[in-house]
């Protein structure tokens, strides 16, 4: 069985040599790299890195958007049994720092001349990182560091060694064994520094083909990869799961072109976190906005029928003809446009992962007819934990246990998982790794959930967030912050209540949304801030929350964590300010000290509170944001308590 990354491109290009690996655009063009030339590139790479120095053993940082080369990279130093270590490509100067002393780097991949510059910069301080090695030559003409290399040089590089050394790749490739680390993806650090996560090949593959088989993933299907590269989700769909089904994995031009490129692709197979299927829905509200009346009529015609049979019809669960009859006749005139306008039109399989989804976001999808799913899994698992099988998707799970799984509760509520895709350590943290793993050889995951009677796993939240209000109703924030975004208008939500008597949030606005809005009533703004406080958009938010609480009074267990008090936050969250995590994971505990007058003022019934917050620019200065910023109490409604 092949059970290496190297392995499994070599069996592609022997079988399929002409089919199509990847693809880029560029310039306007879609480039293709077939399997033989794909392997052919790795090998010229691999070669080049030899040439330089680089063994078996070493660790080489990559960092960059989804490109071909950058792939390609990750293979070409798990050839020479090295170790990949994908870096954010947003990542500041000082995150990067901590990831290339911590892993020892001496080689770099760095896409262009953004990142070179970081790179160089960096070495000033860490002198180890000899070699960099970049993709895009533009604005770099007149670079002359030492250990500056282009790909395309290293390639040639590669072919020249290559020929004086027949026999040494293949002798090198023989020597990649499947319990080999693979890749070292370090953890968002949503608590702490980031820990370097080790997978080995045959756990990443193990994880790539139980999807494989689940979803029934050929060689036809196609997949844009667009995400982070050094997020572990990317790596499951980007690199394990095309190496083990042999499918197509498509490149955007630029990160402002995907939904362009995304339309032109028509992906078979799609994998987004939460955050980007709500962007999805704004695009969509803030277009039907814009709409004439009688569209904005048709619309929420066929979105009833859709909400009452379509996942019923996605199911192939029985349905009334004349339910059918009208699903179609919207399909016809509006669930495909709208499916067309998001490039969702060939979707056969859609996962979405990494963050809590709300219900209503996931209804929508499915009611349209996108066959979207969830999967549960984190860094330490491959991103593979759980999949919802097709015709079993039940809202409030993430599913059964992926195949080679096995999930166990712990008595604390804590979610325990053991098999085929468990880490095989943190990098240099024997001690983390003894933490995590337990004496039975279950990791912990550090998720509070609980098993139906189905035996699909339903997450709570995070363990260390679930909490109780000072009345003893249990708190899980994530739950009702999920539900607060599902409007289009909130970007963002971070709920307050364990040990108190009440919730209180902080809300962001949708700053594209709420302009939209304020354009069409005739509301002038001069920016997020001023904007952020209007008394009309203040007024719009508090009319979410309460929908939210009516919502949550409905629920049995819910109605005595409906939301209170709330303001609207005077800046956007940003994972440049520490206040997210590089995955726009809430940095709970960090925003709960930075904005603790905030807290105070929501507790302590003030109606504004005057406050002054340090930020960071992208050019790497700093600066304050200073406003006074309006607190509003919300309407919570009767809970529904249980008949006994």
């Amino acid at each position: 069985m092949t059970t290496t990354f190297p392995s499994l491109l070599q069996k592609h290009a022997s079988e399929r040599p002409t089919a199509p690996a990847l693809r880029e655009k560029e310039y306007g063009i879609w480039q293709t790299w077939s399997w033989q030339r794909a392997l052919e590139d790795v090998r010229a790479m691999a070669c080049g890195l030899a040439a330089l120095g680089f063994t078996a053993g070493q660790n080489l940082a990559i960092v960059g958007d989804n490109r071909p080369y950058l792939y390609l990279m990750f293979i070409a130093a798990q050839s020479l049994r090295g170790v990949p270590v994908p870096m954010y490509q947003d990542a500041v100067v000082a995150e990067m720092a901590f990831v290339l002393e911590d892993a020892e780097v001496h080689f770099a991949y760095a896409e262009n001349q953004e990142q070179v510059d970081k790179m160089l910069e960096l070495r000033e301080s860490a002198p180890d990182l000899r070699h960099i090695i970049y993709d895009d030559p533009r604005g770099l003409r007149n670079y002359s560091q030492p250990g500056l290399i282009s790909v395309q040089e290293l390639m040639a590089l590669g072919r020249q060694h290559d020929e004086a050394h027949p026999q040494q790749f293949d002798q090198l490739l023989a020597q990649v064994q499947p319990d080999d680390v693979s890749v070292i993806l370090y953890t968002s650090g949503t608590t702490g520094r980031p820990k370097g996560v080790c997978q080995t090949h045959e756990a990443f593959i193990g994880a790539a083909e139980g999807g494989v088989l689940i979803d029934g993933l050929t060689t036809k299907e196609d997949v844009l990869s667009y995400l982070p590269p050094a997020w572990a989700g990317d790596f499951f769909f980007s690199m394990a799961q095309w190496l083990a089904a042999g499918f197509t994995i498509n490149c955007p031009e630029s990160a402002d072109t995907v939904n362009i490129d995304m339309r032109e692709i028509g992906p078979t197979y799609y994998f987004a976190p939460p955050r980007v299927f709500e962007g999805m829905l704004t695009s969509v509200a803030i277009r039907m906005e814009d709409a004439a009346r009688f569209k904005q009529w048709m619309h929420r015609r066929f979105m009833d029928v859709a909400r009452r049979v379509g996942s019923d019809i996605l199911d192939g669960k029985p349905v009334g003809l004349g339910d059918k009859l009208l699903y179609g006749l919207g399909n016809l005139l509006v669930y495909g446009p709208l499916k067309n306008a998001m490039g969702l039109s060939r979707i056969r399989v859609a996962y979405t992962a990494g963050a809590a989804i709300g219900p209503d976001l996931f209804r929508f999808f499915r009611s349209i007819g996108v066959n979207l799913k969830q999967l549960y899994g984190q860094t330490e698992t491959c991103a593979y934990v759980c999949l919802q099988k097709n015709g079993q998707v039940k809202l409030n799970s993430v599913g059964q246990a992926a195949p080679g799984i096995e999930l166990k509760i712990a008595d604390n509520g804590e979610v325990l998982v053991k098999g085929v895709s468990i880490l095989k350590e943190y990098y240099k943290r024997p001690d983390a790794t003894a933490e995590v793993i337990d004496e039975n050889g279950y990791f912990k995951t550090g998720d509070a959930g609980m098993l139906d009677s189905d035996g699909h796993l339903i997450i709570i939240d995070r363990a260390k967030d679930v909490g109780k209000l000072a009345g003893g109703a249990m708190f899980a924030p994530n739950y009702i912050e999920n539900k607060l975004k599902f409007f289009p208008q909130i970007k963002e939500a971070v709920c307050f209540g364990h040990d108190r008597d009440q919730v209180c949030a902080f809300l962001n606005i949708d700053f594209e949304a709420v302009g939209n809005w304020a354009e069409r009533q005739g509301l002038p703004y001069a920016g997020y801030v001023d904007l952020a406080g209007k008394p009309e958009v203040l007024k719009m938010m508090q009319d979410c929350v309460e929908q939210v609480n009516a919502d949550l009074a409905s629920e049995e267990g819910m109605g005595d964590t409906q939301v209170a008090r709330f303001l609207v936050l005077h800046k956007e969250l940003d994972p440049d300010d520490d206040e997210l995590t590089r995955t726009r994971k809430v940095r709970r505990g960090f925003i709960a000290d930075k904005y603790g007058v905030l807290i105070d003022a929501l507790y302590s019934g003030r109606s504004e509170q005057f406050i002054e917050t340090a930020v960071k620019f992208e050019d790497g200065r700093t600066g304050k944001v200073a406003a006074t910023v309006t607190i509003l109490d919300a309407k919570t409604f009767p809970p529904v308590r249980s008949a006994a």
